[in-house]
């Protein structure tokens, strides 16, 4: 490997984070895909599932075999469902790859906590340690030249890119935060559920996972790190009837007195220089479909001056920001490459 170049495999290629990886890596300029992997449909050829990589993907699927990973790859993304990375990603580890992990096994430092809301053995500590926190434009410094990437969840990126500047500047009291967060149905993956069964998600919006929802610890654990002392959160997840898109909106009580204008400025100098964090001007807020296929997060605020609250909308797609996209930006962060190579798509509109 060198800092020019690399090669990369994709463990859990036939799902949406693994496509869409695969979506943008085609583009990159400093990377080669060199096995795309499913241990399911291993021998299998890519495009029988996604026949829109026809003539683009032309190598079948292999399986899981660290061996065979480690002499073709430099870099690893571990697309796979919480509960497979930990315990594939110790092997890579060891096999002296590097890993960015899209699930949830290496986000939550305390591996009971991981345990309690996960519902899977914990990896093991030295690597839960190991493992940097992903938010890019937080902890980006972090990631340079690390073996071992955890990416973060989709909930947690809008979440979190939308609060942490005031957060970290004292301008809300993070004991009052309320957060109502609403996703399109690829969030819950490929898999055949009720959930995802067109009858039951088309003209019908629901809450779900009420105060359970798994990316609450991670929301907190971050928000603890930033204000540094315990936050804790009331989290609502919705499922929206569409498919991509995220849109988190946030509450909380104003510790002094600011305008709309003072929170546009803060965030402005707080994401000054990271390309993928658009602050709207004082009286506009985002929509998913104007962050659609892309890697941006846009956030935008509104003040009430009469309860002394403000209302944080951040909106990002959950495929992309919230799962690849994120995950490209990590690796050339770790790579020492400008963070937007293979990612400067414009959202998709209409």
């Amino acid at each position: 490997m060198s800092g020019d170049f690399v090669k990369v495999a994709i463990v859990g290629s036939t799902g949406y984070g693994g496509v869409e990886l695969i979506r943008f890596l085609l583009e990159h300029p400093k990377v080669e895909i060199v096995s795309v992997i499913s241990a399911s449909s291993s021998g299998a050829p890519i495009t029988d599932g996604f026949p829109h990589l026809i003539n683009l993907v032309v190598q079948n699927l292999d399986g899981v075999n660290v061996q065979e990973i480690a002499a073709k790859a430099d870099v690893v993304f571990t697309a796979t469902p919480s509960g497979v990375s930990g315990k594939l990603v110790p092997q890579l580890v060891e096999a002296g790859l590097k890993v960015i992990d899209l699930s949830g096994d290496f986000r939550i430092k305390d591996g009971a906590v991981y345990e309690e809301w996960y519902k899977h053995d914990a990896p093991g500590n030295d690597l839960l340690q190991k493992a940097v926190y992903g938010l890019s434009e937080v902890y980006g410094e972090k990631v340079k030249d690390e073996q071992l990437i955890s990416n973060p969840g989709c909930y947690p990126t809008a979440t979190l890119l939308g609060l942490i500047p005031a957060v970290k500047a004292g301008w809300i009291d993070p004991a009052t935060l309320i957060i109502d967060a609403k996703s399109g149905v690829s969030g819950a993956g490929r898999g055949t559920s009720l959930t995802a069964h067109y009858a039951e998600i088309n003209e019908n919006f629901k809450a779900y996972k009420v105060n359970k929802h798994q990316h609450i610890p991670e929301i907190e654990q971050v928000l603890t790190d930033i204000h540094g002392s315990p936050v804790t959160v009331t989290f609502t997840t919705h499922l929206a009837p569409m498919t991509r898109g995220i849109m988190s909106t946030m509450y909380a009580t104003l510790t002094g007195s600011h305008t709309n204008e003072e929170l546009v400025e803060l965030y402005k100098q707080f994401y000054e220089g990271r390309r993928f964090v658009r602050i709207r001007p004082a009286g506009q807020w985002p929509a998913t479909k104007e962050v659609f296929g892309s890697n941006y997060c846009d956030i935008g605020f509104a003040v009430d001056a009469r309860t002394n609250r403000v209302t944080i909308v951040s909106v990002i797609d959950n495929v992309v920001k919230g799962a690849a996209g994120q995950a490209i930006q990590n690796l050339n962060l770790m790579m020492g490459w400008d963070e937007t190579l293979g990612l400067k798509n414009a959202p998709v509109y209409p």
